[in-house]
């Protein structure tokens, strides 16, 4: 199982237990290739993660949301 965090920049867009689906997205870097991933429709978006940290599976269950004033960290499991 891997947990992953995202940033969400408006409340209230998903909420905890809510089962989400998440974009892939590769970037190729000057430390190597790089994913990130937002969960869909652009509700919000990861950091960027290493090639070896890359998710399998697409679809994972929000676990906990952490109000930081003008933005939210939304923590996400996937089953992997």
């Amino acid at each position: 199982m891997k947990k992953i965090d995202f940033r969400m920049e408006r409340a209230d867009l998903v909420k905890i237990g809510d089962r989400i689906t998440v974009s892939e997205y590769m970037l190729k870097t000057l430390q190597g290739t790089m994913y990130y991933y937002t969960i869909n429709p652009a509700v919000a978006m990861s950091g960027n993660i290493p090639k070896a940290q890359k998710l399998n599976v697409l679809e994972g269950v929000v676990t906990e949301i952490q109000d930081e004033g003008a933005l939210w960290t939304v923590w996400c499991t996937f089953e992997d």
